[in-house]
């Protein structure tokens, strides 16, 4: 390589690095200033790299979910709905409490946004749960159509409730909870389906 030629910008480890930032910060906490420290360009780079704050946020949360939030797609691919619930809530304890990573979710972190002008960043992450939830959903349409789950139980229901345990987990683990405490959150979920879908 010629001597003096600027080092090719990693793309992929400054999405990282955003990510980081939204994650600890939330979306409206995240200055362009913090960003533009965090990735290691100038704004007009950023701009180029990445498109606008949002752009960037959209493009972090699709790295979250590919790289790190993997738990769901793991959980969905588990043969019953109880290694499902299992599987996710356990992941979601991984991956809030994760060492060298900020604690607490991003689609609870990031959601930690204010006024108008931020309404578009909380449509994609209420979407972003909302998909979730659906997924869980069908999973559990499917369990009880198998007879695996009785016909007197809502998938809907079931699905908003290990939800809203995963989200809690998040926000238990931002506040300071330790791993082994929420695993213990996880058992005491596990007990409670285990009561609300026998018999």
């Amino acid at each position: 390589m010629p001597a003096g030629r600027p080092r090719e910008f990693d793309v992929e480890a400054g999405l990282d690095a955003a990510l980081r930032v939204f994650w600890r910060q939330g979306y409206a906490g995240a200055a362009l200033t913090d960003l533009t420290e965090a990735v290691g360009i100038n704004r007009p780079s950023l701009y180029a790299a990445y498109g606008n704050k949002a752009e960037l946020f959209r493009r972090a949360l699709e790295h979250y979910s590919v790289h790190y939030a993997t738990h769901m797609s793991e959980a969905l691919a588990q043969s019953t709905a109880r290694e499902v619930v299992e599987v996710f809530l356990r992941g979601a304890v991984r991956v809030t409490t994760a060492k060298g990573c900020p604690r607490g979710c991003l689609g609870v972190q990031g959601a930690l946004v204010a006024g108008p002008e931020n309404e578009e960043i909380r449509e994609a992450l209420a979407g972003w749960r909302r998909d979730g939830e659906v997924a869980l959903r069908e999973r559990f349409r499917r369990a009880r159509r198998a007879g695996e789950l009785p016909s007197t139980v809502e998938p809907g229901d079931l699905a908003r409730y290990v939800g809203a345990v995963a989200f809690g987990v998040s926000v238990q683990a931002a506040g300071g909870a330790s791993r082994a405490q929420l695993e213990r959150v996880v058992e005491l979920t596990l007990r409670a389906w285990d009561g609300m879908v026998s018999g």
